[in-house]
């Protein structure tokens, strides 16, 4: 079970290039964040195997900066960019995001080591079940990582819901809403995931993490899958 984060990995850096290649020929300041966030999850989930073979300072606050505290929030904001249409309010919104991340970067990586707890390091054992005892986090760090958490969650779970809504309601476009359905069930597998670490199946982070980006990255390709043009709608579409 532990190395599925590395196919995690290699699926979210897959992942990570398209959306990318799409942000190249299309443009799209949505494209730019959600490939941003989405080298953060690569990032998360790399450390994280990395872990799997050696316990490594940096690679531990990699992984909890990347994971814990940006990737939600990161994505969240590429759809903020997506749906609201006034673009003042998600420039601002994103000035604050870079300012909070770089904060949190700062606090994350000059956060003190508990040693003996590194040194007791379980290398059989998650290290979702570890690292509250060896990460010495600070009421700032936590406190963060909720706000970062909720604010990734409620744009990029609520704006995926609300696209799919809207499609539905007027019954067009349903690869776009079912491709949106399946981002929201993605993103929310890695939320899961912190829930089964409370009840002691923390191992499960790892798969909720693999499934996470899998249903992502498919909902994504049937979002932006080209659809046949209507030959009649063709014939009378306006020259421009």
């Amino acid at each position: 079970m532990h190395y599925v984060s590395i196919l995690s990995t290699l699926v979210t850096f897959a992942f990570a290039v398209a959306v990318f290649g799409r942000y190249r020929r299309r443009k799209g300041t949505h494209l730019l964040l959600w490939g941003i966030g989405l080298v953060f999850y690569g990032l998360g989930t790399l450390s994280e195997a990395i872990t799997l073979v050696t316990f490594n300072e940096f690679a531990m606050k990699i992984w909890y900066l990347c994971g814990a505290m940006l990737t939600a929030a990161w994505l969240g904001q590429g759809t903020v960019y997506l749906l609201v249409r006034k673009r003042g309010v998600a420039n601002s919104l994103t000035v604050i995001l870079v300012v909070v991340s770089l904060l949190a970067a700062y606090l994350v990586l000059t956060a003190p080591i508990n040693a003996a707890a590194a040194a007791a390091y379980d290398m059989n054992a998650p290290l979702s079940e570890q690292y509250k005892d060896i990460l010495v986090r600070s009421g700032l760090i936590t406190f963060l990582t909720i706000i970062l958490n909720i604010y990734g969650t409620l744009t990029l779970v609520g704006g995926a819901i609300y696209s799919a809504y809207i499609f539905w309601r007027k019954r067009v476009l349903a690869d776009r809403m079912i491709g949106n359905i399946l981002i929201a069930v993605g993103a929310l597998m890695p939320a899961m995931g912190g829930t089964l670490i409370g009840a002691g199946l923390a191992d499960f982070l790892y798969l909720s993490e693999f499934l996470g980006v899998v249903l992502m990255y498919a909902g994504f390709v049937k979002a932006t899958s080209q659809r046949p043009v209507d030959a009649k709608a063709a014939v009378h579409a306006p020259a421009g």
